[in-house]
């Protein structure tokens, strides 16, 4: 008898984890338009340092042993049959497949500025884009930062600590910034950004020119730009040689999807156990499943979750509920070189010294414990390559 096969739509954090649990059980497709895992995690780290951050989250399929078991596709998915069970992908070629499922995982992910694209890409074109980004901001001896959330944040501090000369200065709307995280997050963040030379402008909301607000066009210079930046909240204009935009205007990559099964924003409708309404056998997780307010189950670790939930389906057994968190909690700044700071939900912050997160952290909690075992990366020029 054979074993169901489980078609996972789109390998990023949240994808892979999901394959990798089901694999023991299940056959297993994956398709992704990558060649590997290209996080969206740690913006300012990619940035600043894209070598140090390719070396933890740009890692290529085969190297993870969880994956041995799984089937994975280079290709962009551009439509599904929900009756039939199977979905389309496009080929690198050009050519077109139909992949048969017994149950689909939507984890296709938003697209939200150049660092999280949907597009075809192959090892090459990552590193031509993550360099691109760091020349640009490298060459820039001022850079202004628009937006209030983590990305914005960490983008400022590590632009900051990373070249002390240049002027950086951090725009966001609200009297403070990280309006999701408890209070106490941002009064020590702030700290930081102080101490690296970052300066804030809160209370400075941005005139969004359509380039900017289309998070789906898929340029560089749409969001990493120069020149002047107007403000709705009255302030004289700003200018800077480069201006990144990280103002969370992130866009669905559902396209591929029937309106049917989409909400008004075009997220996957799911119920609180991760199915997508009005479907059977099939599921959605990550930032482009409509859980809750902010779409929570990217953080969450509900990949376990959902591993468990569809064993029970194609069992016929009881599902669990996926129950959000409201606030915020882990890594802002990333990595430092006085280590790493993660933030509880609370508020209260855990450190971990440099040599911790290089020898338990990355090697021991987070490639072999969290992702079953990750395989030493080849050496390649430049960038480490994956």
């Amino acid at each position: 008898m054979s074993r169901p096969r489980v078609v996972v739509a789109g390998l990023g954090d949240t994808g892979i984890l999901t394959a990798i649990h089901l694999a023991r059980h299940t056959d297993v497709v994956g398709i992704s338009v990558k060649t590997g895992l290209v996080s969206g995690q740690e913006l300012g780290m990619r940035l600043s340092r894209p070598a140090d951050w390719s070396r933890d989250y740009w890692t290529s399929f085969e190297r993870f042993r969880g994956l041995d078991r799984i089937r994975t596709m280079h290709g962009e998915l551009t439509g599904v049959d929900l009756a039939a069970h199977t979905v389309e992908v496009r080929n690198l070629d050009g050519s077109e497949s139909h992949v048969e499922y017994d149950t689909l995982v939507i984890s296709t992910g938003v697209t939200n500025g150049f660092w999280r694209r949907p597009t075809m890409q192959s090892s090459s074109e990552i590193e031509t884009d993550l360099r691109s980004a760091h020349d640009q901001l490298a060459a820039a001896e001022t850079v202004i930062v628009v937006g209030g959330g983590a990305a914005a944040v960490s983008s400022a501090a590590n632009l900051a600590a990373r070249w002390p000369a240049k002027r950086v200065d951090l725009y966001f709307p609200g009297d403070r910034a990280l309006p999701r995280h408890h209070p106490r997050v941002w009064r020590q963040v702030r700290r930081r950004l102080e101490q690296v030379g970052v300066s804030c402008h809160p209370g400075h909301r941005a005139v969004v020119w359509p380039h900017h607000a289309d998070a789906g066009s898929g340029s560089v210079a749409d969001h990493l730009t120069r020149g002047t930046v107007a403000w709705t909240t009255g302030q004289n204009p700003a200018a800077a040689d480069a201006v990144l935009w990280a103002i969370g205007r992130v866009v669905p990559n559902t396209g591929w999807l029937p309106e049917e099964v989409l909400d008004e924003g075009g997220f996957v409708r799911v119920s609180d156990d991760l199915r997508v309404l009005g479907q059977q056998h099939v599921f959605a997780i990550g930032d482009v499943a409509a859980t809750d307010e902010f779409r929570t189950s990217a953080r969450n670790r509900a990949d376990k979750l959902l591993a468990k939930n569809i064993r029970a389906d194609l069992d016929g057994r009881r599902l669990r509920a996926y129950r959000p968190q409201q606030k915020l909690w882990g890594s802002v700044l990333g990595m430092q070189s006085d280590g790493l700071e993660v933030f509880a939900p609370s508020g209260h912050r855990v450190r971990f010294p440099s040599w911790s997160v290089e020898r338990v952290v990355q090697p021991l909690i987070v490639r072999r414990i969290m992702y079953g075992g990750v395989r030493p990366r080849g050496t390649g020029a430049g960038l480490n390559l994956p």
